[in-house]
């Protein structure tokens, strides 16, 4: 395992102010690994929220709703990147080149969103592709994949492994449901199931450094 990506969701750093515990144990686990690149795509979560929900309602063009979402994965990137310090980029990148030519020099590189109207899994999708990464980590607010929704059904049964196949295969399932919120969106799902990245979908900082470390963890792996 050489280059990993991971994709960190905007509610897991400011769920409602910033979250310092959080930002204090992913710093502890990242800056423990050795012998590897590091690329971290941040999302906006409620940040993004907050500042587009105005101009929603002032029905301002979707492009500058992009934009504002945009900005505020970025900002939440440049929290995340100054906390890590010296081993982590100075500046956030704006496109793939520039993550790319950031891997070169930074241990560990932090960023945002690319592309307006681009949800963090389909950039952190592009990056892993872009890079040829090894595995590409989705850190969500839910363990991993289940047969049906556990919010609603208390007899649904996790799964823990499955093919790039069986996936798209789930996905072209919800695919005519606009608006679902799933633990991959559609544009990630497509490019690593032709890039055949491995995924790894999990919830929280603890089973990331099992993961990382090589042991035993709770999460669902796409491969």
């Amino acid at each position: 395992m050489k280059t990993i990506i991971i994709s960190v969701g905007g509610s897991a750093i400011v769920p409602d102010k910033v979250d310092y515990k959080f930002l204090k144990a992913l710093k502890k686990i990242l800056l423990s690994l050795k012998g590897k690149n590091i690329v971290i795509c941040t999302g906006g979560g409620v940040t993004a929220r907050k500042y587009m929900e105005p101009l929603k309602k002032e029905k301002i063009n979707e492009y500058n709703q992009d934009l504002m979402g945009i900005e505020s994965t970025r900002l939440n990137a440049y929290l995340l990147a100054s906390f890590l310090g010296k081993d982590a980029n100075k500046e956030v990148p704006k496109t793939l080149e520039e993550v790319a030519d950031a891997v070169k020099v930074n241990k560990i590189v932090v960023c945002g969103g690319l592309t307006p109207g681009q949800t963090s899994d389909g950039t952190t999708a592009m990056i892993a592709d872009y890079l040829d990464a090894d595995v590409l980590i989705n850190m969500t607010n839910v363990d991993g994949l289940f047969d049906k929704d556990p919010r609603k059904y208390k007899d649904a049964k996790f799964i823990p492994k499955l093919s790039h196949a069986a996936f798209k295969k789930v996905m072209d399932k919800i695919e005519k449901k606009p608006g679902m919120h799933f633990i991959l969106d559609h544009l990630a799902a497509e490019i690593t199931y032709k890039s055949k990245i491995k995924v790894v979908i999990m919830k929280g900082v603890n089973n990331l450094e099992k993961f990382l470390s090589g042991k035993k963890f709770k999460g669902t792996i796409i491969e």
